[in-house]
């Protein structure tokens, strides 16, 4: 089986591995546990978890997001192209990135994971991996692993989580931006990324696996780039809330979205 090897210039790389990004799914790999939900042919999947589970009450107090989404269809063929990735997280949850260091974009691209950290460790928000498979006409898929890490950035003057995407075989670099919107309903906010028509017709579906907690000091005080509560009435110790929704647009106007709800101990 030949691989074939990514573009040497720094844009034709990030081609290749977005390509593997969003292939993800399509020779038949397993999605996530939790919820799954199907339209037609596609079937997309979520699970994940909010750390700690007692929270606060009437108050907001630090916490982790574990999320693990993906998509595939139901007779193993070719997914659509994917063309942009909403992840809600919840209303009573809040992204504070005050006092937090802010990573360029400029300082991710084409670095390795060390190079990565050692520009950008201080805006470290997260870590995930996933896995994928690139499908390029005339030669045979192949699967590729890679690592994930999220960086506090900006992008045109929005808050985003910058996603710095490593692949060691074939070596390769991509960067996606995240950008920080406000949600709706249940949803307090969204992090919304666009892959651009300029990638190609490669990209046809993502599975990402990522974590999100970082506690930093500002100005003295200790803060949290997550935090949430447990608002369930003063009768009930334990409660329900919307954890995070995902949603996938397709190329040709369709969207396949699907929500978990996790429970919660009030202290």
């Amino acid at each position: 089986m030949r691989r074939p090897a990514c573009p040497g210039h720094p844009a034709g790389r990030a081609v290749c591995f977005l390509a593997a990004l969003v292939l993800f799914g399509v020779l038949g790999v397993g999605l996530a546990d939790g919820e799954r939900a199907q339209r037609g042919d596609l079937i997309v999947s979520l699970d994940g978890e909010i750390t700690p589970l007692r929270l606060p009450r009437d108050h907001r107090a630090p916490v982790a997001v574990h999320v693990d989404a993906g998509l595939k269809t139901s007779d193993g063929s070719l997914l659509p192209r994917v063309t942009r990735i909403e992840l809600g997280l919840p209303a009573q949850g809040v992204i504070s990135t005050r006092g937090l260091p802010v990573c360029a974009l400029r300082r991710l691209r084409d670095a390795k994971p060390a190079e990565a950290l050692a520009a950008c460790g201080s805006s470290l928000i997260g870590r995930g991996d996933l896995e994928s498979f690139v499908a390029v006409p005339h030669q045979d898929p192949f699967p590729v692993r890679a690592r994930l890490l999220a960086f506090n950035g900006r992008v045109d003057g929005h808050r985003a989580v910058l996603v710095h995407s490593y692949s060691s075989d074939p070596p390769t670099v991509a960067v996606v931006p995240f950008l920080i919107r406000p949600g709706a309903g249940r949803f307090g906010t969204a992090l919304v990324a666009s892959l651009s028509s300029a990638l190609g017709p490669w990209p046809h579906l993502v599975r990402f696996r990522v974590t999100l907690f970082r506690r930093f000091a500002h100005r003295g005080e200790s803060r949290s780039y997550l935090s949430a509560s447990c608002p369930v009435p003063p009768s009930l110790t334990a409660g329900f809330f919307s954890l995070a929704r995902v949603t996938f647009s397709l190329a040709g106007g369709r969207t396949i979205g699907v929500a978990i709800a996790r429970g919660c101990r009030a202290s």
